[in-house]
């Protein structure tokens, strides 16, 4: 009798778990952190593309900020989750390719501890000063920065920014200090205010500045003239060889299935596709440049090798 009490028990167990793998997926809502404050460039992103997603899984997808640490609180809060599909990472390559570099020691894994999904696209960045300085060019900055030692200070509040300025400083041989913060709204405050110089800012958080006169932007950080902004020069035109572009992407934690990942992969691009939500994006200064699962996984490989060479490069000693 007793042996029969427990083979119904464990038939009872199975049909349980079978019962809950075959669950559709998602039943219950979605969480999208974010490694970066309310505000900025990655924040907005999220936020349009979670409401798409919302749509599209048939259950809401909050985006959850944890700004900190330069992102690494949002990336260990991620790493510790289930890996069932209903914790979602939309991360750039400070926490998965930049930080490996720029500290010693981290407590998560870049590689071991995610899943790739997809890369949603590029966010270029522009070197900003403050309407005071007087400087119109990247070349009037140094020139300004070589007969001003030590005077000028910088907003670093990512990986990008920070190693953005960096590489002024030794591709220009200037000495631009820096001045850390949390987040790139916070930074932007001080720019504006003048309590610092310059910054080398994403698109989203500086054009309405730009746009409205408070601040000047000298030139952008990728290789070449960017769409969104056509009008300014790349900063390579005078620092031989600067290229610093930010990406963004979509991440799980590591171990979520991998059916789980395709639908969520398929639905993401399947909305970035959208002409009505590029241009949404276009206006944050977000370019869309999707990747596939597969292909994101070998990129964010490179981009581990690609911004530990920008990091030596900068001449930047990790913390």
């Amino acid at each position: 009798m007793k042996l029969a009490r427990l083979l119904a028990l464990a038939v009872c167990v199975g049909l349980a778990a079978a019962a809950a793998a075959a669950e559709p997926y998602p039943t219950k809502p979605i969480r999208l952190i974010v490694p970066f404050a309310p505000g900025s460039a990655t924040d907005s992103v999220a936020r349009i593309v979670a409401q798409e997603l919302s749509q599209r899984l048939g259950q809401n997808v909050i985006v959850d900020d944890k700004p900190g640490a330069n992102g690494q609180i949002a990336a260990v809060a991620v790493a510790r989750s289930a890996p069932d599909g209903y914790t979602l990472f939309m991360t750039t390559n400070t926490t998965q390719a930049a930080n490996q570099h720029l500290y010693k020691s981290l407590p998560y894994d870049p590689v071991k501890d995610f899943d790739p999904v997809v890369r949603t696209g590029t966010l270029p960045f522009v070197l900003v000063v403050t309407p005071s300085l007087p400087a119109n060019s990247t070349a009037e900055l140094v020139a300004y920065a070589r007969a001003n030692p030590g005077k000028l200070t910088y907003a670093a509040a990512s990986s990008t920014s920070l190693v953005g300025a960096e590489t002024i400083n030794t591709i220009g041989k200037v000495d631009l200090i820096r001045v850390n913060y949390k987040a790139s709204p916070q930074a932007m405050l001080d720019l504006v205010a003048g309590r610092v110089q310059v910054m080398v800012a994403d698109f989203t958080t500086a054009m309405p500045h730009v746009k409205a006169g408070k601040l000047r932007a000298l030139a952008v950080t990728t290789a070449k003239r960017s769409a969104l902004l056509p009008g300014v020069p790349p900063m390579a035109d005078t620092l031989k060889g600067f290229d610093v572009t930010s990406w963004n992407g979509v991440f799980v934690p590591a171990g979520t299935p991998k059916e789980i990942v395709a639908r969520i992969a398929s639905d993401t691009l399947a909305a970035l596709a959208r002409p009505d939500l590029r241009q949404k994006l276009a206006v944050l200064g977000f370019e869309v440049d999707p990747l596939d699962t597969e292909p994101f996984g070998r990129y964010v490989r490179e981009q581990i090798a690609y911004w530990g060479k920008l990091v030596r490069d900068a001449g930047i000693q990790p913390e």
